[in-house]
């Protein structure tokens, strides 16, 4: 499987941010991409902090012009695209949502379930936390796991996709800047790729606010592929032989002793 991901800096206006969309869709289908994973929160980006109530405001459903206008730019191509939203959860706030669209489709969708309460930032006061199982697609014969963002500091979720049969997870990410963040990054996206011996495609929002950094790691933990803080592509051929061929060497979930619990927990509750 060729694989993409793919970076740029969201501003307020969507129809701005679907041209970007456009364009980075466009280098991956010349690229012959089967696979392209776009950032988190796209549909609309706005840098104050007392604008981030603006997102209820830019919400759109699934059925809106945004999400109807970015499957249609897939029709009758190869592509699965990958990419995050706010939409209306119906309680005044909003869910955090991952869409993967495919040759016109609406294939699949992930609402975030762990909210960045975290570094002073609180997502929870204007997004609703989800309470539904982990979503696992296919794409060109390989299994993927959908993440976002501030999950993937949570190892448990992402060994349930790989119990669920993930051979990758893809994870849009607007990963904000701040002390050691982009160590923080780096580190966990090798440990959940080692941890479960699976490929992870990362694509991180650039521009003032969040990092970008976007990176294709494989199943023993090497970068293959990566950017820097400019928007653009990475690309990495993913074969799932690589991740057979991990998995062999490194059969850590084969030698596992605990199981984790699909259970969810309300947020702050202890198990």
């Amino acid at each position: 499987m060729r694989t993409a991901v793919g970076q740029f800096t969201a501003v307020p206006e969507w129809k701005d941010n679907l041209l970007s969309c456009r364009h980075l869709l466009e280098q991956a289908e010349e690229g012959g991409a089967d696979l392209l994973v776009l950032p988190e929160g796209i549909l609309a980006r706005f840098g104050g902090e007392g604008e981030k109530h603006r997102i209820r405001e830019a919400a759109q459903p699934l059925d809106g012009p945004f999400v109807t206008s970015l499957r249609e730019m897939t029709a009758g191509g190869r592509v699965t695209v990958v990419a995050g939203i706010h939409e209306p959860s119906g309680d005044g706030r909003v869910f955090n949502t991952l869409v993967a669209l495919r040759d016109g489709r609406l294939v699949a969708q992930y609402r975030k379930i762990h909210l960045y309460d975290a570094f002073g930032d609180r997502e929870s006061e204007h997004v609703r936390p989800a309470d539904e199982p982990p979503v696992v697609i296919d794409v060109a014969g390989t299994q993927v796991g959908l993440m976002t963002c501030y999950d993937i500091r949570f190892p448990e979720l992402a060994r349930l996709l790989a119990d669920a049969g993930a051979q990758m997870l893809a994870l849009p990410a607007a990963w904000v800047r701040g002390p050691a963040k982009e160590r923080h990054w780096e580190v966990m996206l090798a440990a959940r790729a080692l941890e479960n011996t699976c490929w992870v495609a990362a694509s991180g929002e650039c521009g003032p606010r969040n990092i970008g950094n976007s990176m294709i790691v494989d199943p023993l933990g090497t970068v293959r592929s990566r950017l820097s803080s400019a928007p653009g592509l990475a690309w990495a051929e993913t074969d799932p032989e690589t991740t057979s061929a991990a998995r062999r060497a490194l059969p850590v979930l084969a030698n596992r002793r605990f199981a984790v619990s699909p259970e969810l927990l309300a947020p702050g509750e202890l198990p």
